[in-house]
Formats: structure tokens, C-alpha cells, sequence
């Protein structure tokens, strides 16, 4: 577990944008079950993550389609609700950071590690652009 002092900035760079942040497993079931389409973000404290997926994640909200829902779990923080989250991202093994898009609570389009580390967050922010054109 991380301190909360040092991940709370981290949390902020995505909740102070409309993320809302999940820390229960009920939390995130009840989430992925919303009707409509539903992001989530499998935050981290590692460099990818600040310099890539979260930046990525931001700049893909300024999109004509976007997900109705906006929701964060933190890896090696929450591990109740991240567990859950990724079981929800089945065949997919567990990677952070990590975006999942849901629609009606089926997954319809992922981005793991490898798909985000060594990548621009414009690139990054392309990608779920083209899944939310495809799917909200």
C-alpha cells in the first residue's frame, strides 16, 4: 500500500476531471452494471502512468462521443475494487495502468500496459477516441 499523501495528487489528476473514484468491490459492480458505456481507468503511481494513461485518458474527453460513466480504481491502493475491476477485464491479465470501455456492462475495448507505456498521450487519447466513436 502506498500512503494516501503521496497517491491523493495522483487520485486528483483524474477525479478533479469527472473520474469517479471506486474503492469497493460493490463500488465497481455497480458501475460496470450502469446502462450505457462506462470507462475505467486502472491508476498507478508508476511513470507511465503520469506521463501517458492519465494525460491520455484526460485529452480523450474532448471528444463529440464520450463514455456516460468515468470511474478510476488505483492499483496497489485499492485492491479490493481493483481486483474487481480486473476480473470484469477477463482474458486480459492484470496490468496498471490500464482503461477498460464497458458498454452495458460487456467489455468492448481495452488498453493494457503495453499498449500505454512508450506511447504519447495523444496516441493514447486517438485510440479511446476511436472506441468511443465505435461504441458510445
Amino acid at each position: 500500500m502506498y500512503p494516501a499523501d503521496l497517491v491523493k495528487p495522483m487520485r486528483e489528476d483524474l477525479t478533479n476531471v469527472g473520474f469517479d473514484e471506486l474503492q469497493t468491490a460493490e463500488a465497481v459492480e455497480a458501475a460496470i452494471a450502469k446502462e450505457g458505456t462506462t470507462l475505467v481507468v486502472v491508476n498507478s503511481v508508476c511513470g507511465c502512468a503520469a506521463a501517458n494513461a492519465r494525460p491520455g485518458a484526460k485529452f480523450s474527453l474532448s471528444n463529440d462521443k464520450k463514455p456516460d460513466n468515468l470511474v478510476t480504481v488505483f492499483a496497489g491502493v485499492d485492491r479490493e475494487a481493483t481486483d474487481k475491476a480486473r476480473g470484469f477485464m477477463i482474458p486480459f491479465p492484470p496490468s496498471s495502468p490500464s482503461m477498460a470501455l464497458f458498454k452495458n456492462g460487456e467489455l468492448v475495448h481495452m488498453l493494457e500496459r503495453h499498449h500505454i507505456e512508450g506511447r504519447p498521450a495523444e496516441m493514447i487519447a486517438e485510440n479511446l477516441k476511436d472506441a468511443y466513436n465505435e461504441h458510445c
